[in-house]
């Protein structure tokens, strides 16, 4: 069952063409944010370096995460989070070990680019190609396969409909890659040879079991398939309301990419509390996996949430507000604008066949 036709012109597309125009936007989407936010991360941690770091669990602008037992950083660049784990003062990684000095964002693109190389703007890329891609690629064509099943195969009708296969589509994309998860912390932490990742995996099973592969999948399923239900209903509302303003039959590109952004700022502002509690989890399993610091007992999210609101009062729930929004309305626009790009180049495509052919 490909993308439905919202007008007799338009020629359906497969599942296949679904994946192929919803990998495309993800790597267009990695490669376009991936510099913008190892630049800021390397701006904030001239502010505030991460040697220098103070005993507390999280700054008011969310972008670097410290405790007084280990120094680690965390950056996303629009589809997979990134934690770095500082096991010496001032050696991190090796994109962090040059203490250059900045002084503003367009002198740090240029000078990463001579002193480090051009392909330092890129730091984590790898990984994401490995893990996010394949994750997006399941999530955008399960939510487009999920929502014409419910439409058009059960005959359900609203703006419902959007949300509840953006929460499906989500919950399954994320199941499916939390094991990946665990592989990658581990991999990057110790840079372990494959047959070592071999070994640690069957030591992990063996002493917590199967379930322990999808360690951290509670805090993540809280903060995604929220966010995705709420980004798939404000997006198909708003692209409907702005096609019907331009008296457009299907969106364009303009269309896709503001209702893209603005729907993934209103998402990423109402989930952010959970975004919060997801962190503080990824430094924990940070610390456990690549320090080699014994398992803590499991706390809850709602104990995490309930011990920043003590701590810091609302303001502890919603930190980072600001950086969260202006990294996540542009991955949005630039994912969804692209994927939307792709289907409508696979539709003419088809009905160019079919009109060939008849």
């Amino acid at each position: 069952m490909g993308e439905r036709a919202v007008s007799g012109s338009v020629a359906a597309i497969s599942p296949v063409q679904q994946m192929l125009a919803s990998g495309t936007g993800a790597l267009l989407t990695s490669i376009f944010v991936t510099p913008l936010d190892v630049v800021k991360i390397r701006l904030q941690a001239q502010q505030t370096p991460f040697h220098q770091a103070l005993a507390r669990q999280s700054s008011s602008w969310g972008g670097i995460i410290r405790t007084s037992k280990w120094k680690c950083f965390m950056y996303c660049n629009g589809l997979m989070d990134h934690v770095y784990v500082c096991q010496t003062g001032t050696s991190c990684t090796s994109w962090y070990k040059t203490p250059t000095h900045f002084s503003g964002t367009l002198d740090a693109f240029v000078k990463i680019t001579r002193h480090e190389g051009f392909r330092s703007l890129w730091s984590g890329l790898p990984p994401t190609l490995v893990m996010a891609v394949p994750a997006t690629v399941i999530y955008f064509t399960c939510y487009d396969q999920l929502r014409d099943f419910l439409r058009y195969s059960l005959g359900f009708q609203g703006s419902h409909i959007p949300l509840v296969a953006g929460g499906l589509a989500r919950l399954g994309a994320v199941t499916v890659i939390s094991p990946l998860e665990l592989v990658r912390t581990k991999m990057q932490s110790r840079q372990l040879s494959y047959s070592e990742l071999r070994v640690c995996i069957r030591s992990a099973v063996a002493q917590g079991g199967l379930l322990s592969l999808w360690k951290g999948w509670g805090p993540t399923v809280l903060r995604d398939v929220p966010f995705s239900a709420l980004y798939w209903f404000n997006y198909e509302l708003m692209k409907a309301r702005l096609c019907e303003q331009s008296r457009m039959n299907q969106a364009n590109f303009s269309i896709s990419f503001t209702a893209g952004a603005v729907s993934g700022a209103i998402a990423a502002i109402l989930t952010l509390p959970f975004d919060v509690v997801k962190t503080r989890r990824q430094i924990q399993l940070g610390e456990i996996d690549a320090l080699g610091v014994a398992s803590k007992r499991t706390t809850s999210t709602w104990h995490i949430m309930k011990s920043i609101w003590a701590e810091m009062g609302y303001r502890g729930l919603f930190a980072g507000f600001m950086p969260r929004v202006i990294k996540v309305a542009p991955a949005c626009a630039v994912m969804i604008s692209s994927y939307e790009f792709g289907k409508t180049f696979f539709q003419k495509m088809n009905l160019d066949r079919e009109r060939l052919g008849s």
